[in-house]
């Protein structure tokens, strides 16, 4: 007889901290567009239980590191994901305030993001993104745009809707794995998450890209 398919294991919950760096939205001289961006296409996305830890501050480096570690420590969130403050105006400083809070940086989340702006404008050299990881916990800056947010998270088709250029996201979960964070499983039809073959646990529902 054939053994019995292992049960598949309920996904686990995940917190996830997003935060609009804007000085004038977080003052209400504008409507914030970011924090609903984001909110949209992870709730897409994402297949585990969501806890949203929102935030909309200024553009200020002590406020944004201040606000990063409060999300990690003290919020229990697994990911974080900024948006807005990247260009090089005077007033951009989350790159700078995210170092400040890092335990490693992860410049390829910043590399990728580049490549797929690049697709559409050539100003997106000037954008400084990068990844940091915080103890258990990654923390991503994303442009400001919604429509580049969902671009550079899923990446970019074709017409008859393959992948051309992988977004950033489908690194994410198995990052989250080798830090320490809780499995997070992705809806194929907007993300197909890469892990390892050897990466996937007995009894998930997750599979591993093919």
């Amino acid at each position: 007889m054939s053994a019995a398919p292992e049960p598949v294991q309920p996904l686990e919950p995940v917190r996830i901290g997003v935060v609009s760096i804007s000085d004038r939205a977080s003052t209400g001289v504008y409507e914030d567009k970011g924090l609903p961006a984001l909110q949209d296409w992870l709730g897409r996305a994402v297949r585990n239980p969501v806890t949203w830890v929102p935030r909309l501050i200024p553009d200020e480096r002590d406020a944004i590191a201040a606000t990063l570690r409060e999300l990690v420590d003290a919020e229990g969130c697994n990911l974080v994901l900024t948006t807005g403050g990247t260009g090089p105006s005077p007033r951009d400083v989350t790159p700078e305030a995210t170092l400040d809070v890092a335990d490693k940086e992860l410049p390829g989340f910043g590399e990728q993001m580049r490549q797929i702006s690049l697709r559409f404008v050539p100003t997106a050299i000037l954008s400084r993104q990068t990844a940091v990881v915080r103890g258990r916990a990654l923390i991503l800056n994303l442009p400001g745009q919604p429509k580049s947010i969902a671009e550079t998270l899923e990446g970019l088709r074709d017409a008859e809707g393959r992948s051309v250029v992988p977004g950033i996201f489908a690194a994410v979960p198995y990052c989250i794995d080798l830090i320490g964070g809780p499995w997070m499983e992705c809806d194929a039809n907007v993300c197909v998450a890469f892990r390892p073959k050897s990466a996937v646990r007995p009894g998930t529902a997750a599979r591993p890209a093919a």
